[in-house]
């Protein structure tokens, strides 16, 4: 299918993906023609392709597609094994360290029963992206498959007449919902990284207010979120996943030690706290944006979905770990688990210590990879809207500054790591992987014609669990934030 030929069109007679947006990046080419290209992938969030090498064939085109690496051809496809590793290192982030307080908003027996099946809700709500996309692909007889955007869009665009119409507009909502996901991440990078730091800190007798240890990392945040080129960005990557690992075998150690009684810990939580529980849980568990690219950049696509292929077996090791993590932290603390079991470990210990510096090093040096994919969204956008600029690339700094002092806002106003976790799994990660997909699953089915009653009820109550979720979430984690600010008034006074 040919696309009309515009200025970044490098020929008529080559054929072009059929979708595309990201257009405004296509004018940095030139720059990045001769470099080499590899893939990163950070936690909870889409895959990002790096540009080590942006020559492409000369039977391919890069498309202009969306900021999930699919407008790029495949030149170093993944084995089995590299595509699972990826997955862990996308799903184990930030969030396995909130699960102890996400156990102990429903208790240590109901907790990590919810938690497995909310897991097997997620990967199967996966699984329904990864068909509608391939249904989309067929349909369009394209080699590149859509992203998680676009593949919404062109769901709704073969849909019912009922719902063609509003395509696009569904289009913008997952965008904005992704980069709503996507800057919820960088607030809560912030709150995470300050309060660390902020523990050992205070422990060797420089106390200050946490407000002003966001201003402090503001500066590094901001140089790292100032580089366009993700070529230099990906060393950041592999130092964030070596720091994370080390965060997380040192956290086991140290919740394995001197290991309470469950008899001590409350079997099930009250149900107001179910909802608090569901946006931790989500915000953990949101890591359906990567599935798409990583399926897409395999030496053989078709083992990502089988039964015991990469999503199955990845996502089976990626929920245990959680479990064990949640289950662990909260028998070891109990009802002071933090909004991260590292704010638990012993001030006193240099290891223990030394385990919080190494985990906000490498939140910190994620933060600028979770970053690029808002913008990437975002900018084109604005660059459509208010361009062209006659300085494009001082416009795209400053547009990446402003962004970054908005997260800091935000951050600086809810400095509460565990209700803000809550509240971005809450509002956009259970949209984003509870609630679209089984949309999806129906439209698709409606539109080839194999709509089952049972296909409906499953689809209907994977739904209400997400909207319920999302609602109830959202209400729950705005109210528990204003109990806090309260709180914090009434302690100051």
């Amino acid at each position: 299918m040919e696309t009309p030929s515009n200025a970044s069109a490098p020929s008529n007679n080559v054929k072009q993906p059929w979708y595309g947006s990201n257009p405004g990046y296509q004018s940095d080419t030139k720059d990045k023609s001769n470099e080499n290209v590899f893939m990163t992938f950070q936690s909870k969030d889409p895959i990002i392709s790096i540009p080590l090498q942006e020559k492409h064939p000369k039977d391919k085109v890069p498309g202009s597609g969306g900021g999930h690496g699919h407008g790029i051809s495949v030149e170093h496809p993944t084995s089995y094994g590299e595509t699972l590793m990826h997955l862990f290192k996308g799903n184990v982030g930030s969030g396995i360290f909130a699960m102890g307080d996400a156990i102990r908003n429903a208790g240590i027996i109901v907790g990590p029963g919810i938690v497995l099946l909310l897991g097997v809700i997620c990967v199967h709500c996966q699984h329904l992206l990864l068909s509608a996309a391939l249904k989309m692909k067929s349909m369009k007889e394209v080699s590149v498959p859509p992203d998680f955007a676009e593949t919404v869009e062109l769901c709704f665009a073969t849909g019912p007449p009922a719902i063609k119409k509003i395509s696009k507009i569904m289009k913008i909502v997952v965008n904005t919902f992704l980069c709503i996901t996507q800057l919820g991440f960088c607030c809560v990078y912030f709150v995470f990284i300050s309060e660390n730091v902020k523990k050992v800190l205070d422990y060797y007798g420089y106390e200050l207010d946490v407000h002003f240890h966001m201003a402090i990392i503001l500066l590094p945040i901001l140089c790292t979120s100032l580089v366009r080129n993700l070529k230099y960005l990906a060393p950041f990557s592999t130092v964030a996943n070596i720091f994370m690992l080390m965060g997380l075998i040192i956290t086991v150690y140290y919740t394995t030690q001197d290991l309470p009684s469950f008899s001590e810990r409350n079997y099930y939580a009250e149900p107001s706290q179910l909802p608090l529980f569901f946006g931790t849980a989500v915000f953990a568990f949101e890591g359906i944006g990567l599935v798409l690219p990583l399926q897409n950049e395999m030496r053989k696509p078709s083992d990502f979905k089988k039964p015991f292929g990469v999503l199955n077996v990845g996502m089976c090791v990626v929920t245990v770990l959680y479990i064990l993590i949640g289950t662990l932290s909260y028998l070891k603390y109990g009802e002071d688990i933090e909004g991260s079991v590292t704010l638990n470990l012993p001030k006193g210990d240099i290891l223990a210590q030394s385990v919080k510096i190494i985990i906000s090093l490498g939140i910190l040096l994620t933060y600028a990879l979770q970053f690029y994919i808002a913008v990437e969204i975002m900018f084109p956008t604005l660059e459509r809207m208010l361009g062209p600029f006659k300085y494009p690339v001082f416009a795209e700094l400053s547009f990446r500054s402003v962004l970054v002092l908005i997260t800091f806002i935000l951050a600086e106003a809810i400095p509460f790591l565990n209700h803000f976790i809550s509240l971005v799994g809450a509002v956009s990660s259970a949209t984003l992987a509870l609630i679209f997909p089984p949309i999806l699953d129906l439209v698709t089915s409606y539109s080839f014609g194999d709509l089952k009653c049972t296909t409906v009820v499953k689809n209907v109550i994977i739904l209400i669990v997400g909207v319920v979720g999302c609602i109830t979430g959202t209400y729950e984690s705005i109210n528990s934030i204003v109990d806090a600010f309260n709180n914090s008034s009434k302690q100051e006074h």
